[in-house]
């Protein structure tokens, strides 16, 4: 019987070479069972391996029995292991005994025991240095404890054969020594002068004297005598468009001659201010960002440009935009913008989101010189709305005071009480040009300034204000006084005609643009984020290389990049990581301002340093212009006038193909991609606006109109401004959808209404009217059936006598040009007639003077002069109409028409036989 369990120890520690599988365990596996020497129940038959912690077990490593009656047993892994991919391995281990007979029944098993095996390395690795090339630079005439210090690794996994043991240089007769750490120093003063760069090769060696697989070079540059500052400055800095990022100060550093600075910190500040609303984004609309950024739709303009139907903006007046977005400047006074009520009403609700560009200070970029920055101590309103929410009305208006910004909300007039949302922010006091996104889901309140979140400061309940009128209302740049509000001069049927008899007071002084409103849902937060996002501006290369002890801070705007740091080598390298990236297509040209202020900090202010400010440009250079082309529609468009007068029309541009090319070279690797490459001709772009147009007169709406699907303009979120002198379609979409839209723009008349030809003009334009297309010019002509042409009979006066109505019902030609051609025509055979006549009588003289010709040499020789013209081939290859045409001769002339009508040449055949023979078809 098998009365015990088989034993072993409970922990074993484990050695295996490697690429090699045997494990060689302390103490040995041995499990030993009591029952022995029984057969079976005394005889170990096995081992299990279990998974440990690890993951390592039974997939690495199997156990053997080597001897049943002892229990001696064998570790081993099932393949080769790998020191440098995992150094330590542990799991468990089982013995079981081989039960009662040879089927192992009742067998039975030992506690286990934990394994922990470790992998010997073997010396299979070289050093490899850090860098291929270390570069230094020192001040003359001084001996240095450090100039540099080199670096290698080694990837094997021991100590033993990782560490490197120590550094040589190799090359000869060189003023420098290394240590066992890297450090190189030289040995001597130098003398620039006498050696201005010095280059020397250097090895390592690891503990199991691998050399190392590549030499490094060292290169010290001797600089003369000392200035401190910063050296290798570039005042002028040049960007292509397309560039991608490119490093500003790729050799600047900052010399401090040796003293000791224990804190340095640079503000790289770049202006682009007057490129736009702070950096260089999209020239498109503030309504066709919003598209490009996946914004819902729905957003109401509070501050559209004046028009007859948005005539509540004429009176503010509007400053010009290199971002092509109309800004609204107001005095705190007179400049007030009233949205009439059929707008206001529809942005009402407790759930809305509010977004707005504004800069205090009007159009001065700056404060005046005796006000302080913050020093602003009257409210000032930006917005301020009452709205009708079903049977209640709610209040709410968004204000700044100094260096504060206030949400002040009234859920419901009558009842509930009023609370104010406080924010202090330095961006409302800065006088710069700022995004704000006021998401209200009441009670819950977001703000984001410039793409970043920020929570209220204060949130109180200001209980004791008077309630406001329940009267809808909504004012832009003020707001009004706490008294009932009466309608006068309210025309009938325009209700942006209301005039308020409103005070207005708390009025706003900056600009403003931007200004929408969408009630519903908030804006999630990278819609919010994409309309403010800079396609320009500063960066920094690789934050992974940033040195211990360093900071990079950049503002939302990427216009100001702070470093911070105390080691004078780190800070350098730092430096020259800084970047200026602009990742448009075609960027805005023109030069931005660059400054550089450093400050020290050193251990004794006295002595330390004092570096001046430093002012350079960068130059972003004029980018290839995009070539818009328009093709697909040919000069003339040729249709029955019957198909005009239908009630769907007729297309005008079906075929219709846009192509947008470049063709200069662009920087791909900055790109993410290898080298660089030339771009392809045809780019993906996107288009804002075409704009069909009649030439000549304008288009009269009793008689003719251009027919837009409004449905697809609708879904697409286009726009459309549809006139008698023209037809516009505005909106950022792609070349696609553009094509789609102008394809299925129809030309329609009235019965009766047809002429004779009209001519239209299609053109398009991106980035604002930035980059135009080709003129493609389009002449439509209007074909008329005989009968609809006698009538009125002075039509075809001239035609009639060449015509014959009778046998020609229902053939299309085109009259003024056929009358030509049919007189061009008659005129051409008359010669002919006078030629033949000319050569008969010249063949009667001759046979005269002969004398003694044949017989019958005076007659007629019975040949037939023949003459084959296709004079309609001109006309119909340019108009691209057959068309066939008769004529008679009433003398011995006669002029035959081809008997198939549909063929696309003409012949006219002269025949000159006998008077009784019959005229004859060819």
């Amino acid at each position: 019987a098998n009365k015990h369990k088989p034993w072993i120890e409970t922990e074993y520690q484990g050695i295996v070479m490697k690429n090699d599988n045997t494990v060689l365990l302390n103490p040995p596996l041995f499990a030993l069972d009591k029952d022995a020497p029984l057969h079976y129940a005394g005889e170990i038959c096995g081992f299990r391996v279990h998974n440990g912690p690890g993951g390592s077990g039974s997939a690495q490593f199997e156990a053997v029995v080597l001897d049943r009656s002892t229990g001696e047993g064998l570790v081993r892994s099932k393949e080769p292991l790998d020191c440098e991919s995992q150094k330590e391995h542990s799991f468990t281990i089982q013995a079981y005994d081989c039960g009662e007979g040879p089927d192992g029944t009742n067998s039975k098993k030992s506690h286990k025991a934990t394994v922990h095996v470790r992998v010997n390395d073997v010396n299979e690795f070289s050093p490899v240095f850090v860098e291929r090339r270390y570069e230094a630079s020192v001040p003359e005439g001084r001996l240095f404890d450090r100039i540099v210090r080199v670096e290698a690794v080694d990837a094997d996994c021991s100590p033993q054969y990782s560490q490197i043991c120590f550094y040589d240089i190799i090359t000869p007769n060189v003023p420098f020594t290394i240590d066992n750490d890297g450090n190189i120093k030289n040995t001597e003063p130098l003398d620039s002068k006498h050696q201005r760069v010095h280059s020397f090769w250097v090895t390592a060696f690891d503990c199991g004297k691998n050399r190392a697989q590549a030499d490094a070079q060292v290169i010290v540059t001797v600089k003369p005598s000392c200035k401190p500052g910063w050296m290798g400055w570039t005042k002028r800095i040049e960007y292509t468009p397309g560039s991608g990022s490119i490093p500003l100060f790729p050799n600047l550093h900052l010399e401090t001659c040796e003293k000791t600075v224990w804190n340095i910190q640079a503000t790289v500040e770049l202006q682009t201010g007057h490129i736009g609303k702070g950096c260089d984004r999209d020239s498109y609309s503030d309504r066709s960002v919003r598209r490009l950024c996946g914004a819902v739709r729905g957003e109401v303009e509070l501050l559209p440009p004046p028009s007859p139907a948005t005539n509540w903006t004429a009176a503010v007046p509007t400053l010009p935009s290199s971002d092509s977005s109309l800004v609204f400047s107001f005095n705190g006074s007179t400049h007030v913008a009233v949205v009439p009520d059929s707008v206001a009403s529809a942005v009402s609700g407790d759930h809305f989101t509010l977004q707005l560009w504004m800069r205090r200070g009007g159009a001065s970029t700056q404060p005046p010189a005796n006000q302080a920055r913050g020093s602003r101590k009257e409210e000032e309103t930006i917005i301020c709305s009452t709205v009708k929410n079903d049977d209640s009305y709610s209040h709410y208006s968004l204000s700044v005071h100094g260096c504060r910004l206030s949400l002040f909300y009234w859920p419901d007039v009558s009842t509930a009480r009023p609370v104010k949302f406080l924010w202090k922010l330095e961006q409302v006091c800065d006088s710069e040009w700022h995004h704000l996104s006021l998401s209200v889901q009441f009670p819950s309140v977001t703000l984001y300034v410039d793409g970043v979140t920020f929570d209220p400061a204060l949130i109180h309940d200001n209980g004791a204000i008077p309630n406001p009128a329940p009267h809808q209302r909504l004012v832009i740049g003020a707001c009004w006084g706490n008294f009932t509000i009466s309608h006068i001069n309210k025309s009938n049927n325009d209700n942006s005609a209301i005039i308020y008899p409103l005070k207005f007071v708390s009025g706003y002084k900056g600009l403003l643009s931007g200004v929408t409103v969408r009630p519903g849902n908030v804006e999630p937060h990278s819609v919010v984020e994409c309309l403010y996002a800079c396609r320009e501006g500063l960066d920094f290369g690789d934050l992974e290389t940033l040195g211990s002890g360093m900071k990079v801070h950049v503002n939302p705007s990427q216009s100001v990049l702070v470093l911070e740091g105390d080691d004078i080598e780190s800070f350098n390298r730092a430096v020259q990581q800084v970047t200026y990236r602009n990742s448009l297509r075609f960027a805005t040209p023109g030069v931005r301002p660059l400054k550089l202020t450093t400050s020290l900090r050193c251990f004794s202010e006295e002595s330390c340093l004092s570096l001046r400010q430093l002012e350079g440009y960068l130059v972003v250079l004029q980018p290839d212009a995009p070539q818009i082309s328009l093709s697909g529609v040919g000069p003339h468009l040729a249709r029955p006038a019957a198909e005009f007068e239908g009630p769907q029309g007729v297309p005008l541009f079906p075929e219709l193909r846009i192509v947008c090319s470049l063709s200069h070279a662009v920087n791909t690797a900055a790109q993410g991609m290898e080298g660089g490459a030339l771009m392809s001709d045809a780019v993906a772009h996107t288009l804002d606006g075409c704009e069909v147009q009649p030439l000549g007169e304008e288009l009269n709406p009793e008689r003719e109109e251009l027919l837009v699907d409004m449905e697809a303009l609708k879904e697409r979120g286009l726009d459309i401004i549809n006139t008698t002198a023209y037809i516009a379609i505005t909106g950022a979409e792609s070349i696609s959808v553009y094509e789609d839209v102008l394809r299925s723009i129809r030309y329609r008349l009235a019965k009766g209404s047809a002429r004779f030809e009209r001519r239209f003009r299609l053109s398009c334009s991106e980035m604002n009217g930035r980059y135009t297309s080709n003129e493609l010019t389009l002449e439509v002509n209007f074909l008329h059936s005989l009968d609809s042409l006698y009538h009125p009979s002075h039509l075809l006066a001239s035609q009639q006598q060449f015509l014959h109505p009778s046998h020609h019902t229902g053939e299309l030609i085109v009259p003024g040009a056929a009358t030509v051609i049919i007189m061009v025509c008659v005129g051409f055979l008359v010669v002919m007639v006078i030629l033949g006549v000319f050569r008969i009588r010249s063949i009667h003289r001759r046979s005269e003077g002969g004398g003694g010709g044949k017989e019958g040499s005076n007659q007629w020789d019975d040949s037939a002069l023949t003459i084959i013209v296709n004079p309609m081939e001109t006309y119909e290859n340019r108009m691209g109409i057959a068309t066939d045409m008769e004529g008679e001769c009433d003398d011995e002339e006669e002029v035959v028409d081809s008997p198939d009508d549909t063929s696309d040449d003409q012949r006219i055949i002269i025949k000159k036989e006998g008077r009784d023979s019959a005229p004859r078809r060819y």
